[in-house]
């Protein structure tokens, strides 16, 4: 079974990212896409992120009954900040059996020599990228394991959400329901 891995803050998650994780359920060679909601991106600050819990349960409430879609906490009980390298080696201890492949934006693609041993991932990962038309993907896009992917994309992020919920208006249909009729009964980034 292959396993595109979509790593993120999902602060909230939003349609955007359900859409990229479907398409590439139902449209690649992926068997399976799991969310792997990270504590803590080594690139970005955490000040701004909801608890890891309430981001997990959020990802639960998008994902639904979608048997191929899956919420992951795996990086919840690995040092910080995570590391995809180390995630990747921990899961293939934890499952020998499975193939993992990465999914990222083009945005990331074009910044992967800052990660952790990038050259390895290239080296040993598929890498499905959801090409954003404003981003260079540079050189790494020609490379033989990268995988460019034109899933549809939508110009809504987190951040507009966040902003949207803390000045008290409605989010309705840029977050799938379950998670709106959530963050409707709660205070989750209204502070």
């Amino acid at each position: 079974m292959k396993i595109g891995l979509f790593f993120g803050s999902f602060n909230p998650v939003h349609i955007g990212h359900l859409i990229i994780a479907n398409y590439m359920a139902t449209q690649t060679d992926l068997d399976r896409v799991w969310f792997v909601v990270s504590p803590q991106n080594p690139l970005k600050p955490k000040k701004t992120l909801a608890r890891d819990h309430d981001r997990l349960h959020l990802v639960r409430l998008g994902i639904g009954d979608n048997p191929l879609l899956e919420a992951s906490s795996v990086e919840f009980g690995l040092p910080k900040p995570s590391y995809t390298v180390d995630t990747l080696a921990h899961l293939r201890e934890k499952y020998p059996d499975r193939e993992f492949a990465l999914i990222m934006g083009g945005d990331n693609l074009a910044t992967l020599h800052l990660w952790k041993n990038y050259e390895f991932l290239l080296a040993n990962y598929d890498i499905y990228v959801y090409h954003r038309p404003e981003v260079d993907l540079g050189e790494r896009a020609a490379h033989p394991r990268v995988r460019i992917c034109e899933a549809p994309l939508l110009d809504i992020s987190a951040t507009y959400i966040r902003d949207c919920l803390r000045s008290g208006k409605s989010v309705r249909y840029l977050v799938p329901d379950a998670v709106f009729e959530y963050l409707e009964s709660s205070h989750l980034y209204r502070k």
